[in-house]
């Protein structure tokens, strides 16, 4: 079994510094890589940068992150974004990368993500520039997105954002604001390259199971839900 640990919405910030990475003792033994599903920082600035760098540096497997809507905050998130690479914590955005687990090939692709809800109550790009251009936001992620899924060339694929691909792991959030959680757009590039498994956060007082409309298990990571440290998920290895 190929072993995931994931968790999202750390939250990171100078009030916090040095309280993560006690929870995470032991974590090599118990999963193959690390996915951190964005809001990493409280305000993205790079001083939080560095507090995430250094909670996250050398954790003795590798880890993956996609920053989300607070890494954003600031206006710092490439500087942010530099910042965790040069600790070793590997960055995507619209991007993915392949690992060997044991013998198999997993592929993690990932990126922020946008909004817009799901179908039947989503919306359009049709009408105001400025819905437009809200909804390219996630039109043009997903089109990034699904080319790197795609371009994975390995055996099992994962797919990390922080916006949801599903309404199932908003449940407990209002309806009001699923708009601005997540996006059946990011799901249909899931269902396209037969991801084994998508990752997420951002909804706090969402549920922690679901699925994409064509089955792909999905899981709500965002601390809040997980209530501890990480979750782990264990694939079947091919």
């Amino acid at each position: 079994m190929i072993r995931i640990a994931a968790a999202g919405d750390v939250h990171l910030g100078r009030e916090t510094a040095g309280t993560y990475r006690p929870r995470l003792e032991g974590l090599p033994d118990r999963a193959d890589v690390f996915l951190v599903a964005g809001d990493l920082t409280r305000h993205g600035t790079p001083e939080e940068g560095r507090i995430v760098a250094a909670e996250l540096r050398d954790l003795g497997l590798p880890v993956i992150a996609v920053l989300g809507n607070h890494d954003h905050q600031s206006g710092a998130q490439d500087e942010v974004a530099a910042i965790l690479a040069d600790a070793g914590i590997m960055v995507l955005e619209g991007t993915g990368t392949v690992l060997d687990v044991a013998g198999t090939r997993l592929g993690v692709a990932g990126g922020k993500g946008f909004g817009g809800g799901f179908a039947g109550r989503c919306a359009s790009d049709f009408g105001e520039r400025e819905m437009k251009d809200f909804v390219g936001v996630t039109k043009r992620f997903a089109a990034r997105f699904g080319a790197a899924l795609d371009a994975l060339d390995c055996d099992v694929k994962v797919a990390l954002t922080h916006y949801s691909p599903s309404a199932d792991t908003l449940e407990g959030e209002p309806l009001e604001i699923y708009p601005f959680l997540g996006s059946y757009l990011i799901a249909e590039p899931v269902d396209a390259a037969g991801a084994a498994l998508a990752v997420h956060g951002h909804a706090h007082a969402g549920t922690e199971k679901g699925a994409t409309p064509g089955g792909v298990r999905v899981r709500n990571v965002a601390l809040p839900v997980i209530k501890q440290a990480y979750a782990v998920y264990e694939l079947a290895a091919v």
